[in-house]
């Protein structure tokens, strides 16, 4: 991690070019930010965001990145990125599950590439435990930047641009 910690957080060994372009993280339907059904999200609280209702267990790199966060409980996974703080957060409320239908195949400081799957999730698990299954990606530090904004809509499959981010 020298390089990471050399250039202080604002590089990394691939640097990002703007405005980047963050892809999907699982194959399912878009959710714009408004219908995000948690308040945090929703209301821009954890910064621009976007969901993916998805359609199978599997969370992928939105774009090349360092992986800076694990939780416990598995059901979200910190990204950093040229500057941009990434999180991916499965499900609402999910951190209930206690890591339970979760499986990390990542580990932090790790680099990631573009597509590269970084956990996996029982859908049945989240649904059974009352949860929406909805898979967040928000720009955490969305101030840093001019402008994130969403591009995606309808269907989405792993990398399909989402959101934008202007420098």
């Amino acid at each position: 991690m020298g390089l990471f910690n050399f250039f202080k957080g604002k590089e990394q060994d691939a640097p990002v070019t703007f405005p980047a372009i963050l892809g999907a993280p699982s194959k399912g339907v878009f959710v714009p930010m408004n219908q995000i059904p948690d308040e945090m999200f929703s209301q821009g609280i954890m910064g621009v965001c976007c969901g993916v209702d998805p359609g199978e267990g599997r969370v992928y790199a939105p774009i090349d990145a360092t992986v800076t966060q694990l939780t416990d409980t598995l059901h979200a996974v910190g990204l950093e990125a040229g500057g941009m703080e990434i999180l991916i957060h499965v499900g609402v409320d999910t951190v209930e599950m206690n890591g339970e239908g979760f499986t990390n195949t990542v580990k932090e400081g790790q680099q990631v590439k573009k597509g590269e799957l970084l956990l996996t999730m029982d859908l049945d698990k989240i649904r059974e435990a009352g949860h929406p299954a909805t898979v967040i990606l928000a720009v955490t530090n969305t101030d840093d930047f001019a402008g994130v904004e969403e591009t995606g809509s309808g269907a989405v499959q792993p990398g399909d641009g989402v959101l934008r981010v202007n420098k």
